[in-house]
């Protein structure tokens, strides 16, 4: 068994969700600074959500293919491709993925006291202690929640994949696409494989995260009792 598209799946599930724990909480907090446009700019974020991820894989296509502004300057300024690359499968999994960081985090972030950062801010405090020191410690719970989220829905990706990066083994060919090819030649067994795998590691991280999160929530009531 080719254990490749384990290998590049987890590769690819962990640059994406690094990338997408940034964006996701940078654009958290723009979004809930903005005084106007919020719902139009949240729902920009969130749609690749909601859209199939084909949609999502196509769109890519159109952004950063051959005919486009930006795989044209790419393609003459560093002789570079996107489309059907192992960069192109990260495109894509922290595209549709970083909805979930970034919906979690803002969920997180809006029901922290505001009073609590005010009062670092009365006392001095700079936003970027107040960011490490007061904002992600009391929200740490949610984050964590939209870092797993993130990493597993990246990890699963396929539609957008597909589209966008392909289904070539060992460059782009992760376990879900893997499942893919394995169907299409009748190979069910290889096909059961790879969504056990997968099975077992959403499983195992997402159980991981209510155990963290208990945790903190208990330490939390403890420290207040």
């Amino acid at each position: 068994m080719d254990i490749s598209p384990l290998l590049i799946s987890l590769k690819t599930a962990l640059a994406a969700t690094a990338i997408t724990f940034f964006a996701g909480i940078g654009l958290a907090l723009l979004v809930a600074r903005l005084r106007r446009g919020q719902g139009l700019a949240d729902a920009i974020i969130t749609l690749p959500l909601v859209l199939p991820p084909t949609v999502v894989g196509y769109f890519l296509l159109l952004t950063f293919g051959r005919r486009s502004a930006i795989g044209q300057f790419l393609l003459q300024t560093f002789d570079v491709s996107i489309v059907f690359s192992w960069p192109a499968a990260v495109i894509a999994a922290v595209v549709v993925s970083l909805p979930l960081m970034y919906r979690t985090a803002r969920g997180a972030f809006e029901q922290l006291n505001p009073d609590i950062i005010a009062a670092a801010r009365t006392l001095g405090v700079s936003d970027w202690r107040i960011f490490w020191h007061i904002l992600i410690p009391n929200t740490r719970a949610g984050i964590l929640a939209g870092l797993v989220l993130a990493f597993t829905r990246a990890l699963g990706e396929f539609g957008a994949t597909i589209m966008f990066a392909g289904n070539i083994p060992g460059v782009t060919q992760t376990m879900s696409t893997a499942i893919y090819a394995a169907v299409q030649a009748n190979d069910y067994d290889l096909a059961g494989q790879w969504a056990l795998i997968i099975v077992a590691f959403s499983f195992f991280f997402v159980g991981l995260m209510n155990w963290w999160t208990a945790r903190l929530n208990h330490g939390v009531r403890k420290g207040v009792l």
